[in-house]
């Protein structure tokens, strides 16, 4: 059975950082985009960050562009998502997610398995 599991949110104080984990449990994901999404209380799912497979080509959401960063170690299976300057606005459940094909990459069909999410909170 394919995992996704993410870790390394939690409670942190506007302006600052934290560092997510997401562990893939399958060796077949090396080959896959991987990508971040978050919800935020009565807020639909939305895009963050996405990677490609090689690690080559990454995309932001316009909002943490210059503040976020992805990385993905295919050894590990594991995609990383630093996020600096928090803002209270950041403050959501963040979940990872698998696709196949880079392409169309910040809509949410497509992505074939998710993680249970974690949650980030900043505080102002």
């Amino acid at each position: 059975q394919v995992h996704l599991v993410e870790s390394g949110g939690g409670l942190v104080q506007t302006g600052g950082s934290l560092r997510l984990s997401c562990a893939a449990s399958a060796r077949t994901f090396s080959t896959y985009a991987m990508g971040w999404f978050r919800q935020a209380p009565g807020k639909e799912r939305e895009f963050v960050a996405v990677i490609s497979w090689t690690g080559g080509s990454t995309d932001y959401a316009d909002s943490v562009k210059g503040r976020f960063t992805i990385t993905r170690d295919n050894a590990k299976i594991t995609v990383y998502l630093q996020m600096n300057s928090l803002k209270p606005e950041d403050t959501a459940v963040y979940y990872c997610a698998v696709r196949p094909y880079y392409s169309d990459y910040a809509q949410i069909a497509g992505y074939n398995y998710w993680g249970q999410g974690t949650q980030v909170t900043v505080s102002s």
